[in-house]
């Protein structure tokens, strides 16, 4: 029986190169990668403004010491159609409920978000966890030259948006964002280009026994 539907999720630190490398992959497979795209979808399916998506995006609650502390973790299911529809928790339920529909009906990619932890809990045989990391003098090299600034800037944006993610993870996900045994494929851009890893990675599709078309 051929397998062919799969989902990747892929983690990345920011500067790795993890999104431009899930958009080449899916450019080269035929099918969608997801990132800020679910921010629209999540808007466009709870009526509520893109604008609270986008100010929660990849960012902890209010509470995150109290869950740290109380190692407590939001429900992913059934958000709430009234009363506090805003708050961090209601968005990442229905952002949740996004991610398992697209992953549900189509093979797709889709970056960041917590979607791993979010599929995991589906027990989903064909998801793919992806990680990207690189070291810091990769990392720094890559932001000036796409987001067009100086060292310092670059760096201070690595610290920034890691430690959002960070702790976006640790907030509803209840793990460590860098512990690398909730991932399938850690890939360290640091020794490869994009080409590289998109054939790593199609690589490893094709051992875990999943049929497409452009692998």
């Amino acid at each position: 029986m051929e397998k062919n539907h799969f989902v990747i999720t892929i983690g990345r630190q920011y500067g790795s190169g993890g999104r431009i490398t899930g958009r080449m992959l899916a450019e080269e497979l035929g099918i969608h990668f997801y990132d800020e795209e679910i921010l629209k979808m999540t808007s466009e399916t709870s009526a509520i403004g893109e604008q609270y998506f986008r100010l929660a995006d990849e960012k902890a609650g209010n509470n995150l010491l109290f869950r740290i502390v109380k190692e407590m973790k939001p429900d992913l299911y059934l958000p709430k159609a009234e009363g506090h529809l805003t708050t961090p928790e209601n968005l990442f339920r229905f952002q949740s409920e996004v991610i398992r529909k697209l992953a549900a009906e189509e093979t797709c990619i889709i970056a960041g978000r917590c979607a791993d932890y979010i599929l995991e809990q589906e027990n989903l045989d064909e998801l793919i966890r992806i990680f990207v990391y690189a070291n810091m003098d990769t990392r720094v090299r890559r932001v000036m030259d796409v987001d067009k600034v100086d060292e310092k800037e670059a760096l201070k944006r690595i610290k920034r948006i890691d430690k959002e993610r960070r702790d976006y993870c640790r907030y509803f996900a209840g793990r460590n964002w860098m512990d690398m045994e909730h991932y399938d494929l850690p890939i360290n851009s640091s020794r490869l280009d994009f080409e590289q890893m998109v054939i790593l990675i199609k690589d490893y599709i094709r051992l875990k026994g999943f049929t497409w078309k452009g692998l």
